[in-house]
C-alpha cells in the first residue's frame, strides 16, 4: 500500500513567500512547489502522514499567521488533504523546471533532458522527499559560496577525474545533496555528506549516481558531526552546513574535532536577524567571519578558522 502524505496549499502575498519556506521546513516538510496567482504565490508542501497530526497542522496554521502579523502583511491561508504516494511526487515536480544559480550552475530536474546548447555546470536533481532543489535562497547563496572557493579551477577541467582538485569536504544536513554535487562538480576530490533523516541519505546516494560519480567520490552516512568524524582519515578541508542556526550552533563546538587550522566553512539557513547570535558562537568556537552574503531575510556566513 502506498505511503500516505499531506499536502498542504499555502495561499500568500509574495511579500512572506521565503518566511512561508522557512517555517515549512522547521515543521518537516519534504518536496515543496510555488506557482504565482495574480497578485499571490500558491505554495504547496509535502509530509508524511505519520509525522504531522491534525492538531499540529492547525499550529502551523497559527504559527504561519503570527509570522505574517510580525512582517505585518495579510495573513496566508492554509488547507490540507490527503494524497498517496504517487500524487504527492507528481504534484510538486510539474512545478519545477530547471533554473539558473551563481555564474555557473544549472540545476536540472533528472526527468527533463539537460539542455544540450547550455554552458554552464549541468547539476541534475531528483530531491525525492527530501529538502533542497536550489529554489530556496539559502541553497542558492551556498551553491554560489562554493563557486568563490572554486573559483581558480578553469571550467573547461569540471568533472574531469583528472583535474580534481584535492579538497575533501563535509557536508553537515545534506539533504538531497545538491552542495555536496554542486562541490563535486567544480572540482572537489572527496564528500562526506551525513543527515539525520534516512531519506535524504538515500536521496543524496541516487543523485550522486545521476551526475554520474562513483560512490567512493561521495560517502554517505546516517548522522551527524560524529558521523563524519567516524568516516574520515584525517580533518576536512572545508564544511558545508545549509541547515537551521539554531543546529548549527548547536554542532559548532563539536566540528573542531573534523577541522584543520586552514578549514573553510559554509554556513546557511541563517536569518539575517539570526546572524550575530551565530557569528557570537562561531567566533567562540575558533572562526572567523570573512564575508556575510544576504538575499531577502535569509543570509549565508564564509568563515574560516582563526
Amino acid at each position: 500500500m502506498a505511503n500516505t502524505w499531506w499536502e498542504l496549499q499555502i495561499q500568500c502575498s509574495p511579500d512572506i513567500e521565503d518566511s512561508v519556506f522557512w517555517r515549512l521546513e522547521k515543521f518537516g516538510c519534504r518536496g515543496t512547489a510555488s506557482q504565482k496567482k495574480g497578485n499571490l504565490t500558491i505554495i504547496k508542501a509535502y509530509i508524511p502522514e505519520q509525522t504531522a497530526h491534525l492538531l499540529d497542522l492547525a499550529a502551523l496554521s497559527l504559527w504561519l499567521r503570527q509570522d505574517a502579523l510580525c512582517l505585518e502583511t495579510s495573513s496566508p491561508s492554509l488547507q490540507w488533504k490527503l494524497i498517496d504516494e504517487e500524487d504527492w511526487s507528481s504534484s510538486w515536480k510539474q512545478h519545477w523546471q530547471p533554473q539558473e544559480i551563481g555564474d555557473r550552475f544549472l540545476i536540472n530536474p533528472s526527468w527533463i533532458p539537460v539542455d544540450e546548447n547550455s554552458d554552464r555546470i549541468v547539476l541534475q536533481l531528483d530531491p525525492g522527499s527530501a529538502f533542497g532543489t536550489g529554489a530556496h535562497p539559502t541553497t542558492q547563496l551556498s551553491l554560489e559560496s562554493l563557486e568563490m572557493r572554486f573559483s581558480d579551477i578553469p571550467q573547461s577541467f569540471v568533472g574531469s577525474g583528472d583535474q580534481k582538485q584535492h579538497v575533501v569536504i563535509a557536508d553537515i544536513g545534506c539533504g538531497s545533496g545538491i552542495l555536496s554535487i554542486g562541490a563535486l562538480l567544480l572540482g572537489a576530490e572527496k564528500v562526506y555528506a551525513v543527515d539525520v533523516d534516512s531519506l535524504a541519505v538515500r536521496s543524496t546516494t541516487e543523485n550522486c549516481e545521476i551526475n554520474g560519480f562513483a560512490p567512493e567520490r561521495l560517502t554517505v552516512a546516517q548522522g551527524s558531526v560524529e558521523a563524519i568524524q567516524q568516516l574520515i582519515t584525517e580533518p576536512v578541508d572545508g564544511i558545508v552546513c545549509n541547515i537551521l542556526a539554531e543546529i548549527i550552533m548547536e554542532l559548532l563546538p563539536s566540528m573542531s574535532a573534523i577541522v584543520k587550522s586552514t578549514t573553510w566553512g559554509i554556513f546557511s539557513g541563517i536569518l539575517l536577524e539570526q546572524s550575530n547570535a551565530v557569528i557570537d558562537v562561531l567566533e567562540k568556537n575558533g572562526w572567523v567571519v570573512a564575508t556575510l552574503w544576504k538575499r531577502k531575510e535569509w543570509c549565508c556566513l564564509n568563515v574560516r578558522r582563526s
